[in-house]
C-alpha cells in the first residue's frame, strides 16, 4: 500500500476524477470550425460557465451568447453573458435568464451556428413552463420528484413534457441556424435526452409516460400539471422531427472517463483498480449493502481479485426521504456502507458527487473509515438512527468526515471508491 493516509488517497482519487471532467481539458478537442455567419453560444448547467470560458479562449472569430449556471458556479467571459440561477429548485432568476437566452437565438439565419453547452443541473436552470403553468407549479413538481426516490431518467421525462425549453424545444427556437450541442454527461447511460432534460435533442418518451410516472409514485402535484400533460402541447420534439435535421450532439466528458482517471491515479500509487459500473442506480442504502458485500468478498477470499484492490463505481442513486434530515444520496450511501461493513479493519471508502453538492447541502459526500462507527458512538451518535432519519450529513459532519469541495464547475455524477487493503496489513 502507498505511503499515504488512506482517506487522503481516496480524496486524491476523487479529485483526479473531477479534474478529468474540467472544461479546459475535455472541451477544446471538440470545437467546430467557425461558420460563415454568426456564432451564438448558449448553455445551461453547472459546467456551462467554465465551458463558455474555455470556448472563448480557444475560438478564432467573433461570438456572443448567454449561458445559465448555478449560483456560485460562474466564470469570467468577455463576450458570453453568464447568468446564475437556482438549483436544485428553479427560481425567478432562472425564469428571467431563460428568457434572455431565448432572445439571444432570435433572428438567426441558416449561415449561423449555435453552440449549446449543456451539463448536469440544466434541468433546474432552464425555466420556461408551458402555457398555463407557472414557476410555482415547476417548483412544486421538482420538489416532489426529488423526494420520491424516482431515478433521474423518470424525473427528467416529466420535466421535458412540462417545459417550453426542454425536450428538444430549445433547438427548434434556434431555427434555421445549425445547432451543435457539446455536453458533459451526469446521467447513467449518457442518454442525450436525460442530460439537462435534453433541451436540444429528440425525446423518445411521451407525455403519457410522464403521467404514468406521476401516478406510479402517487405524487401530489398541482392539478394544472396533470391537465397540461393530457394536452397535445405537452408533447416534446420526437426523433423523426424535421426541425432537428441541422442539429448535432457530442459528449465531451462522461462518468466513465472520470472513473478511468481515478483508476489511473490509483495505479500510480501502486494499487489495482476495478471499475464495477458507471451506471449504478437504486436506493442509496440498498446499493451500499451490495457494494459492501463485494468489498467483504475481496477482503475475505480475494475474489474477484485479491487485495489491495480499489473498487470504483458511478451512476446516480436515489434517496426516498422519510425522516427529518436533508437526504443526500452519497452521504446516505456512505452511512449505510459503514453499517454494512461493521467496522471491517481493511476497508476504507469515499462517496461524493462530482458537482460538490450532495442533495441540497453544500457537501459533496463523506469518507468511511474502519473506526467511523466507534468514533460516532463516543460522540453519542447512533448511526442507525441517523440513517432512518436521512441525516447522514449531520452524522459525518459531526465526525469531521464530510467531503467539502466548494464549486467544482463540472458534474459527472456520483463517485464511489472502496479501497480494500491486503489481509496481511
Amino acid at each position: 500500500m502507498p505511503d499515504i493516509a488512506l482517506p487522503e488517497l481516496l480524496r486524491r482519487l476523487f479529485d483526479a476524477a473531477v479534474e478529468s471532467a474540467q472544461a479546459r481539458h475535455c472541451l477544446p478537442p471538440h470545437l467546430p470550425p467557425p461558420p460563415r455567419g454568426r456564432t451564438v453560444v448558449i448553455g445551461a448547467g453547472k459546467a456551462s460557465a467554465t465551458m463558455a470560458q474555455t470556448l472563448e479562449q480557444h475560438w478564432d472569430g467573433a461570438l456572443s451568447g448567454v449561458v445559465i449556471t448555478r449560483y456560485g458556479y460562474g466564470a469570467s467571459c468577455r463576450n458570453i453573458e453568464i447568468l446564475q440561477a437556482g438549483h436544485p429548485l428553479p427560481d425567478v432568476a432562472g425564469l428571467q435568464a431563460t428568457e434572455r437566452l431565448l432572445q439571444a437565438v432570435q433572428g438567426l439565419s441558416d449561415q449561423d451556428l449555435v453552440i449549446a453547452l449543456i451539463s448536469g443541473g440544466g434541468s433546474s436552470l432552464l425555466v420556461r413552463p408551458l402555457p398555463g403553468l407557472t414557476l410555482a407549479h415547476e417548483q412544486a413538481l421538482t420538489s416532489a420528484l426529488l423526494q420520491c426516490g424516482a431515478p433521474i431518467a423518470e424525473i427528467n421525462c416529466v420535466r421535458r413534457h412540462l417545459s417550453a425549453a426542454k425536450g428538444g424545444r430549445l433547438a427548434t427556437a434556434c431555427l434555421p441556424a445549425q445547432v451543435l450541442t457539446l455536453a458533459i454527461s451526469d446521467v447513467p447511460g449518457d442518454r442525450a435526452c436525460d442530460i439537462a432534460s435534453g433541451p436540444t435533442v429528440a425525446d423518445p418518451t411521451s407525455s403519457a409516460d410522464a403521467l404514468r410516472i406521476l401516478r406510479h409514485y402517487r405524487l401530489e402535484v398541482p392539478e394544472q400539471v396533470l391537465h397540461t400533460l393530457q394536452q397535445a402541447s405537452a408533447e416534446s420534439v420526437k426523433p423523426d422531427d424535421p426541425r432537428l435535421a441541422r442539429t448535432a450532439f457530442q459528449l465531451v466528458a462522461t462518468p466513465e472517463h472520470a472513473l478511468h482517471a481515478a483508476a489511473r491515479c490509483a495505479r500510480e500509487h501502486g494499487i489495482k483498480a476495478m471499475i464495477l459500473s458507471d451506471q449504478i442506480q437504486g436506493e442509496a442504502r440498498e446499493v451500499a449493502r451490495v457494494l459492501a458485500a463485494i468489498a467483504l468478498q475481496v477482503a475475505a477470499y480475494g475474489e474477484p481479485q485479491p487485495p489491495p484492490l480499489l473498487l470504483l463505481s458511478g451512476g446516480e442513486t436515489t434517496v426516498t426521504v422519510r425522516g427529518q434530515g436533508q437526504g443526500g444520496r452519497n452521504s446516505e450511501f456512505a452511512l449505510a456502507l459503514a453499517l454494512a461493513l461493521d467496522s471491517h479493519p481493511a476497508i476504507h471508502a469515499l462517496a461524493a458527487d462530482t458537482d460538490g453538492i450532495d442533495g441540497n447541502a453544500e457537501i459533496a459526500g463523506a469518507i468511511v473509515t474502519p473506526d467511523s462507527l466507534e468514533r460516532a458512538a463516543r460522540l453519542g451518535l447512533n448511526a442507525r438512527d441517523a440513517l432512518n432519519s436521512n441525516d447522514a450529513h449531520g452524522f459525518f459532519s459531526a465526525l469531521g468526515d464530510s467531503v467539502v469541495t466548494g464549486p467544482t464547475f463540472t458534474n459527472v455524477n456520483d463517485f464511489r471508491a472502496l479501497l480494500v487493503q491486503s489481509r496481511a496489513q
